[in-house]
């Protein structure tokens, strides 16, 4: 992309008191992301087109990191329009894997989630996305197939471990989930935790967040049961243990096979054929994991 032309179009909006000064932020692998200050404070814009190999479609996010806004989880949206959202922008720092393993912190994340499944959809209005993984999963494989991708090889055994995954799951509520918890999209501004980055959010389960988190963020078996323990409210069961390793299993694939598409359609500077070949190490340790409970 054209760091002028973003320049340029983040200055162009006509939601800045006074001259804004904009400067690039890290982060972001499917979308740029902006600093910009003006006599108003800080705030964050976020550049990024329709990605329909990725299943994330822009008026969707926006639309959830509005609810996210007005539901305190997410801070408030200022602006949006086609391919752009501005936010405030919260000082704070991004979350390591490691600060979210911190003592007490996973129970911090525990509640902020429930909040997301339980509050955020009553804020949300207009039409809405469902996220199930395994058509997530299903979808990816066509595609990489179609767009010949170098890893269409393996795309039959990846199939094969889904399906897996999903045939032995006990029913689950549905609620609105965010389906993409790396600690990095979650904000520590020294007094409470925000959660950002609402491309993949969407109608699932919420055995998915939690598996999620804990297959992202390499929690042990003691750290996902007191995970587990502090969203419920109680001791999880055995079944809940079990699917949760099926939908550890799921993120896992999700992330492998989003990183494949991301080979063929990149949507930053990264090198994500060497995160694809990260995320194929990590479903090893993944599968080995679900064969256990089975």
């Amino acid at each position: 992309m054209d760091r002028e032309a973003d320049i340029a179009r983040v200055a162009a909006l006509g939601c800045w008191r006074g001259a804004p000064s904009i400067e690039p932020l890290s982060g972001g692998m499917t979308n740029r992301n902006w600093l910009v200050r003006d006599a108003a404070g800080a705030h964050v814009a976020r550049l990024g087109e329709d990605l329909p190999h990725h299943l994330v479609l822009r008026w969707h996010e926006h639309a959830v990191a509005r609810a996210a806004g007005e539901a305190g989880i997410s801070p408030a949206v200022e602006h949006s329009g086609p391919g752009i959202l501005v936010m405030r922008f919260v000082e704070g720092r991004s979350l390591s894997a490691d600060d979210l393993r911190a003592p007490g912190r996973i129970e911090a994340v525990a509640a902020l989630l429930r909040r997301c499944h339980r509050e955020l959809p009553l804020h949300l209005r207009g039409p809405s996305l469902a996220f199930w993984p395994f058509h997530v999963l299903r979808a990816y494989a066509a595609w990489l197939r179609e767009a010949g991708s170098a890893w269409r090889d393996r795309l039959d055994g990846l199939a094969a471990l889904a399906a897996e995954a999903e045939a032995g799951l006990s029913p689950a509520p549905t609620v609105f989930a965010h389906n993409d918890l790396l600690a990095a999209n979650l904000v520590d501004d020294g007094v409470r935790l925000w959660l950002i980055d609402w491309d993949y959010a969407g109608w699932g389960s919420p055995v998915f967040d939690l598996a999620n988190l804990a297959a992202n963020n390499g929690l042990d078996a003691a750290q996902e049961e007191g995970l587990l323990a502090a969203y419920l409210g109680a001791t999880p069961g055995a079944a809940l243990r079990r699917d949760l390793a099926a939908m550890r299993l799921a993120s896992q694939l999700r992330e492998t096979l989003w990183s494949m598409a991301s080979e063929l359609r990149p949507s930053v500077d990264f090198d994500y054929a060497a995160y694809t070949r990260e995320n194929l190490a990590r479903l090893e340790a993944e599968a080995a994991r679900f064969a256990a409970t089975r």
